[in-house]
């Protein structure tokens, strides 16, 4: 005997059927969105480390301290140079010394000399000197990327 066209879902039919199609649209939609992931480039977008401070007649004699990049700048007479102010053992923030003679990590104790090398406490080795340049309007630029020797001024 054949069904009659008319036979009409039951309840438990209507079920699988629903749960079986949203499985299946998942699947589809998962799939197609790791095939779109997979087209977008993993790139790290990391702040440049070279940047413009102020012009070299705004700084004192003396160390300036730049809190945005964590640099310090010395001036002594005409000429520069930049240290980087992360300390080498943990990365703290290192602070001037109080006779201005040198530098000090306040989280463990290293203490280093007016050259940034290490003269006490757990620091590995002396804080990185950076590049420092003059840009074309005049501004001082100073190059985290690059380290140079503690010799290396700019002179202006």
């Amino acid at each position: 005997m054949k069904e009659p066209l008319n036979h009409r879902l039951g309840r438990r039919e209507f079920l699988e059927l629903t749960l079986g199609w949203c499985a299946a649209f998942f699947a589809l939609s998962a799939s197609a969105m790791a095939a779109v992931r997979f087209m977008i480039p993993n790139v790290l977008y990391e702040p440049d480390r070279r940047f413009k401070a102020l012009k070299p007649e705004d700084y004192p004699e003396g160390a300036t301290f730049i809190p945005e990049t964590r640099v310090f700048l010395l001036r002594k007479g005409n000429s520069f140079r930049a240290v980087s102010a992360v300390c080498t053992h943990l990365g703290c923030t290192v602070n001037q010394s109080p006779d201005r003679k040198g530098f000090h990590c306040p989280c463990h104790g290293s203490q280093f000399d007016e050259n940034a090398s290490v003269v006490g406490g757990p620091a590995p080795h002396g804080l990185p000197w950076l590049l420092v340049a003059q840009s074309p309007d005049g501004r001082i630029v100073i190059d985290a990327s690059q380290q140079v020797k503690a010799d290396k001024y700019l002179v202006i």
